[in-house]
């Protein structure tokens, strides 16, 4: 069974979140949406919310399991025993530091990180620009999945 993990803050999940693991779909068994917990950083949406909004717009796809953690990803995956972590890219700087990141790791235990590019349509979005708009009163139709918008 080829089990992965797609590990990512989702603050909030954006449609090139949802593009990625779409498209990694017929790639994996199973899709771990993994929410890191990191105590230093402020969040603008509560786990459970981001929870929330990852279930209902995966909730008719049996492949897909949301779970949170702490600590170093790899170790997680050690935790799960996952041998893939899912990453998408959206531009050159995102390669240059999830290469760095996937070499350190690969150096740290025996696991593949997988790149997908994101699609032409998602590749400017980033959470940390929904964020600005949200707090400019700004609309974030088009750039979240409706279980966002809905909120």
């Amino acid at each position: 069974m080829k089990r992965t993990i797609f590990p990512g803050s989702f603050d909030p999940i954006t449609l090139g979140h949802v593009d990625i693991i779409n498209r990694a779909l017929p790639l994996f068994d199973e899709i771990i949406i993994a929410i890191g917990i990191n105590a230093d950083k402020k969040y603008m949406f509560p786990l459970e919310k981001r929870k929330q909004f990852i279930n209902e717009t995966f909730a008719n796809e049996p492949k897909i399991k949301v779970e949170t953690y702490t600590g170093l990803t790899i170790e997680y995956c050690k935790q799960k025993n996952i041998d893939f972590i899912l990453r998408g890219l959206r531009n050159p700087a995102d390669f240059e530091f999830e290469k760095a990141i996937a070499q350190t790791n690969r150096k740290l235990a025996p696991i593949e990180t997988v790149f997908l590019l994101t699609s032409a349509d998602t590749s400017y979005i980033s959470s940390s620009i929904v964020r600005d708009i949200l707090r400019n009163n700004g609309n974030i139709d088009g750039f979240v999945p409706k279980s966002v918008i809905n909120n």
